[in-house]
């Protein structure tokens, strides 16, 4: 067993009754903060390159700019990357004796990833399955949330141990699955949707991202990765979709400088696709 596998089992280490009492409290500490949780919505993919990780960072920043408390959980454990969309870098706190303080992004959004753990920001994460379940679960149990309004979940691409573990963990949990238009990545997508079945896990909506650019030069529409493949998708899987978002070239400039792009005003088409792509999981979440 790699040794960060031992480090991050710690808690539910040991034989017997020991183990599972360790587990028993474990689950009375999950269950505690979800209860001061409303709503945990889980952002998924299933295909990389999609925008997933922006599209739940810009989530969060939308919904805090409300007023609203927002916690912020990345667990895309081999490639966490919501440390740098945020600008957020350095270790977590430890507060009240034994609890992880979230990085503060705002008054309104905390951010856990598996970067505040790491002393090397190149170091990989070589983890099985049991690893991966035991760091998500005291993500939960050992994170000083508090109340939130929201929860979003960035979870890795594809239907496997984090997904999974926490639809387990977390079974009031909805999805919210990012696709692009191209055949390929929505062939993938329906997979994400039956996972969700699978597991009993409300879809809350599909989001298409990188639709149609809008030409700076010459201002004429052009559709990069095909057109309303997500929705014609979300109809035929039965499905809600939450709409478009237009391919944007401050999108990536914004994450690269840690401050996702919800962070200003605006009147882009970008910020008026996804004020009302909000709007639609308020209402629905």
């Amino acid at each position: 067993m790699a040794e960060s596998e031992k480090t991050c089992d710690l808690k539910t280490s040991g034989s017997g009754g020991t183990a599972k009492m360790a587990h028993d409290i474990q689950d009375l500490m999950i269950q505690s903060s979800l209860e001061k949780i409303k709503h945990k919505l889980m952002i998924m993919s299933g295909k990389g390159g999609v925008g997933k990780s922006s599209i739940a960072a810009n989530i969060a920043v939308a919904l805090s700019n409300r007023g609203l408390k927002v916690g912020l959980m990345d667990v895309d454990f081999h490639g966490p990357s919501i440390g740098s969309i945020m600008g957020l870098s350095g270790f977590l706190d430890v507060v009240d004796g034994n609890f992880a303080q979230p990085k503060a992004f705002s008054e309104n959004l905390k951010v856990v990833s598996m970067a505040s753990l790491l002393q090397d920001e190149n170091q990989a994460i070589i983890w099985r399955g049991p690893a991966k379940i035991g760091a998500i679960r005291q993500f939960i149990a050992d994170v000083k949330w508090d109340n939130l309004d929201y929860l979003i979940i960035d979870s890795p691409p594809g239907t496997g141990d984090e997904p999974l573990t926490v639809a387990q963990t977390i079974p009031t949990a909805k999805a919210i699955i990012v696709t692009t238009p191209q055949d390929i990545s929505l062939a993938d997508v329906r997979k994400s949707i039956n996972f969700c079945k699978h597991v009993n896990m409300e879809v809350l909506g599909l989001i298409e991202n990188m639709g149609t650019f809008i030409c700076p030069h010459c201002g004429e529409p052009v559709d990069l990765f095909k057109k309303d493949g997500g929705k014609a998708t979300a109809e035929r899987m039965a499905v809600p979709f939450l709409g478009t978002i237009p391919f944007y070239q401050d999108m990536v400039r914004a994450c690269d400088k840690g401050r996702p792009v919800m962070s200003n005003k605006s009147d882009s088409q970008f910020h008026k696709a996804f004020k009302e792509i909000m709007h639609k999981i308020i209402e629905k979440a």
